[in-house]
């Protein structure tokens, strides 16, 4: 039994979220019932999707393109309210059931056959390092009258002079002055506890 339909009979899950990148990295999804992932010809001739939707891909008289699962990528999603399994996905060409040239999956796997041809090494890693912010509101603007954009933050040093909801308490780390801070400099220790946690129950290693 696959690791995807032990998940989904373990956990009554009623829909399938097939995930994949395009070409810049931005992730998309193609939802569908659990029931059609217990055929085993799921996992051996994927989904049929429209590439012509995703930008820089197909044009619309040669679309269809394949979402072929990756068992082995089977996870709960944690936040959505019906049961729902997440399988990230490789884009295939119907046509030669090989992988899409532009797709980032088969890209990172053509590396790696590529760096064994060579004899350098058998085992490439290839991952992301996302970073972000947490602002309270962003506002921003382009157009041919200007250009603006204005941060809001009740952490930052800026805010000092501000009313603030619940009332200004006064210091507030520098510029450069956020790393490492305890509480309660650090007002963000909750959420990101929240969102390690939810990482960790998805099989993610949490490192510092």
């Amino acid at each position: 039994m696959s690791k995807s339909v032990q998940l989904i009979k373990d956990h009554d899950v009623k829909w399938i979220d097939l995930r994949f990148t395009d070409t810049k990295g931005t992730q998309h999804h193609v939802t569908m019932p659990a029931r059609d992932a217990l055929d085993d010809a799921f996992f051996e001739e994927g989904k049929m999707f429209d590439g012509s939707s995703i930008a820089g891909w197909k044009g619309i008289e040669a679309s269809d393109m394949i979402l072929m699962p990756d068992d082995s990528t089977a996870v709960l999603d944690p936040f959505t309210e019906e049961p729902t399994l997440i399988l990230v996905c490789d884009v295939i060409e119907p046509s030669t059931m090989q992988g899409y040239d532009r797709d980032p999956r088969a890209i990172a796997k053509r590396a790696e056959e590529y760096l064994k041809s060579t004899g350098i090494g058998d085992t490439v890693f290839v991952g992301p390092e996302p970073e972000f912010f947490i602002f309270d509101q962003v506002k921003f603007k382009s157009d041919i009258s200007g250009s603006m954009f204005k941060i809001y933050s009740e952490q930052g040093s800026w805010m000092s002079d501000q009313d603030v909801e619940g009332g200004n308490h006064g210091h507030r780390p520098g510029i450069k002055g956020g790393y490492f801070p305890v509480p309660p400099f650090d007002h963000d220790h909750e959420i990101r506890t929240s969102m390690c946690n939810a990482m960790e129950d998805m099989g993610l290693v949490i490192e510092v």
